[in-house]
């Protein structure tokens, strides 16, 4: 058969060796860096690799969108699409290495083996939400994808209208196969003064082993959100057991071990849904890569010899951590902003003249040493260290500007994502592996706001696997009251976890807990460490809301859904509105409130739940 021909089965009729667009167009090519010999894919090698005689490509037949679709990063004229076309629902094993070589070393099987010579051709397309007529089409291109990327599919759909929704799709090229249909959302116009609100769903900590990731999917359902912001811990490293055991069932290390991670977390169908119905502003936390990661190393492979031939298996934390970015990058829709900066995550988005979102990196880029559990004494000497930085110069310097940056730009909040606690120096985790084990940075940014005026800033956070609400001091806390709120700077909300482990045993015990916490905090609010969940933070010109949400159990996977509370913070006063949560929540521990509590009940037979003094539940 003539070579166009052969090639044609999956629409690769043109010559990939004179034109490589369409490998260029699929940013995965390009990621951690298509600059650096270690770190990228050699296109034009890849390219030619693809024409080897004798290859036989794939028909339709042979593959399926293995993974569902996502999209993320939205700007005001263009959105990253996602999705994954493959022959099997399992990550290719000759990959474990880069630059498209032919012969590839697995570092699993420790063989070399010759890489997967087929590529596969993808259609996209993108068109305004309800409208499928060809004339509405909006963008559309193709794309090549191969097992260099484990055959995912990542692009920047482009020359879109700003603050509109859109549908989008992907076809093998030239055959009817498609995949399910996405809907997205750009971003305003960062002049646009026009928008009256903008609401964000805040979700952290989805550990698939731990239980259901009920919460996406009831945040899809309701649909009250225009974006997802997910503030890491998106999926963890470690080995477990049980109903929904981590593949590979080890703790992971190699290329292949991550990328079969992201895929098994991609078959949760409420994670499917919530990526296949928004646009994700997503950000990793410490365990996309390894527990309590900082430069150089992490809690369970320290930078030695002897954890490197022991509890590294033959794996550096530089190449365990080059490995857990790549397919990162591969597998979740994100723009890689600096590509002479492969560890780089932290952006900037301004969604109008309303928010400011600010999206950090708060556990890998160059973080200082932190707790590793066998050296806290050694930690708590050194927290007020002034050159200790929980991100790295670089980014504290960028950081700093674009903090000031969006006050004399107009915006009106400023939302803060920081993987972790910032308010108080003991809370979400003993104060040695958030802020609070880096007083010296946390002052820093306390300065920057208030000697520049910088108002209506609101800072999320995960991690901790619990909630936490917060107003946020001046520098030394002067002049702050915790009953009116006055001295407060700015205001904290940190949420729970979407399946991770909470407070243990009964509802009562972490009750008991929050008010704990409660008591020695002053400037913690509410605090709630039973519920799995998260929570809806929507932003007008007058005021912020929060709302927030639990499941009463990820051991099912459910649609149970409970309003745990209500927050919101006036403009310009940088601070909880009074009464905080209109004095009343439905859990947890709440200051100078009620906690109603909750009567629920189970019915034995039919399975559902009854609730009385709730308004509501999402069944």
């Amino acid at each position: 058969m003539h070579l166009a021909a052969l090639l044609g089965l999956v629409g690769l009729s043109q010559s990939l060796s004179a034109d490589d667009t369409h490998f260029h167009s699929n940013l995965n090519y390009h990621s951690p860096s298509c600059r650096h010999d270690s770190l990228g894919i050699n296109i034009p090698l890849v390219s030619r690799r693809t024409l080897k005689r004798g290859a036989v490509p794939y028909t339709p037949d042979q593959l399926n969108f293995t993974h569902g679709v996502a999209s993320g990063d939205p700007y005001h004229n263009s959105v990253i699409l996602w999705t994954r076309i493959a022959p099997s629902t399992a990550s290719d094993t000759s990959n474990t290495t880069v630059q498209g070589s032919v012969d590839l070393y697995n570092h699993d099987t420790e063989k070399y083996i010759q890489a997967d010579p087929n590529p596969i051709c993808v259609d996209w397309k993108i068109w305004p939400l309800n409208n499928n007529s060809s004339s509405a089409l909006t963008s559309q291109g193709k794309a090549y994808t191969t097992s260099d990327i484990d055959y995912t599919i990542k692009i920047e759909a482009t020359n879109l209208s700003p603050f509109t929704s859109y549908n989008y799709q992907f076809t093998i090229c030239n055959s009817q196969k498609s995949s399910p249909v996405g809907k997205t959302k750009t971003a305003p116009s960062p002049d646009s003064d026009d928008i009256s609100s903008i609401s964000l769903a805040v979700f952290s900590c989805s550990n698939f082993p731990n239980g259901y990731f009920n919460a996406y999917g009831n945040a899809a359902r309701k649909n009250q959100h225009d974006y997802v912001i997910h503030l890491g811990d998106y999926i963890y490293e470690n080995s477990g057991s049980g109903e929904r055991a981590p593949l590979p069932r080890k703790i992971i290390f190699t290329l292949h071990d991550y990328r079969t991670r992201h895929g098994q977390y991609r078959t949760d169908p409420d994670l499917q849904l919530l990526s296949a119905s928004s646009a994700w502003f997503p950000t990793w936390d410490d365990h996309e890569i390894a527990n309590n990661g900082y430069r150089d190393g992490f809690s369970a492979l320290n930078n030695t010899e002897a954890s490197f031939r022991e509890g590294g298996r033959l794996v550096s934390v530089d190449q365990r951590k080059m490995n857990a970015v790549r397919a990162y990058f591969e597998w979740m829709p994100i723009r890689q902003v600096d590509l002479d900066d492969n560890l780089r995550i932290w952006r900037y988005f301004k969604l109008g003249k309303l928010i400011d979102l600010i999206i950090l990196d708060t556990r890998n880029y160059d973080r200082s040493i932190t707790s590793l559990g066998w050296n806290d004494g050694y930690i708590d000497l050194i927290k007020e260290e002034a050159n200790r930085s929980l991100m790295g110069p670089r980014q504290e310097k960028w950081f700093y500007k674009t903090l000031v940056q969006s006050k004399e730009r107009g915006a009106k909040w400023r939302v803060v994502g920081s993987q972790v606690v910032f308010a108080g120096n003991t809370m979400g985790g003993g104060g040695r592996d958030n802020w609070g084990g880096y007083l010296a940075n946390r002052n820093r940014t306390l300065r920057v706001l208030g000697e520049n005026g910088v108002r209506n800033t609101v800072f999320l956070a995960g991690d901790s696997h619990q909630n936490w609400v917060s107003d946020v001091p001046a520098l030394g806390n002067s002049g702050y009251n915790s009953t009116t709120g006055a001295g407060s700077i700015a205001v904290e909300f940190a949420g729970t976890a979407v399946s991770s482990s909470g407070t243990a045993g009964p509802i009562s015990s972490a009750n008991n807990n929050a008010r704990t916490q409660v008591n020695n905090n002053h400037v913690l609010q509410w605090q709630e460490g039973y519920y799995r969940g998260y929570f809806l933070l929507t932003a007008g010109k007058d005021k912020v809301d929060a709302q927030f949400f639990g499941s009463p159990s990820v051991a099912t996977r459910n649609s149970w859904d409970l309003p745990l509370a209500n927050f919101t913070v006036m403009s310009g006063e940088n601070k909880l509105a009074r009464p905080v949560a209109g004095g009343r929540v439905e859990a947890g521990a709440l200051r100078g409130g009620n906690v109603v509590g909750t009567n629920l009940t189970r019915n034995t037979e039919t399975g559902q739940w009854s609730v009385v003094g709730f308004p509501k539940m999402y069944i």
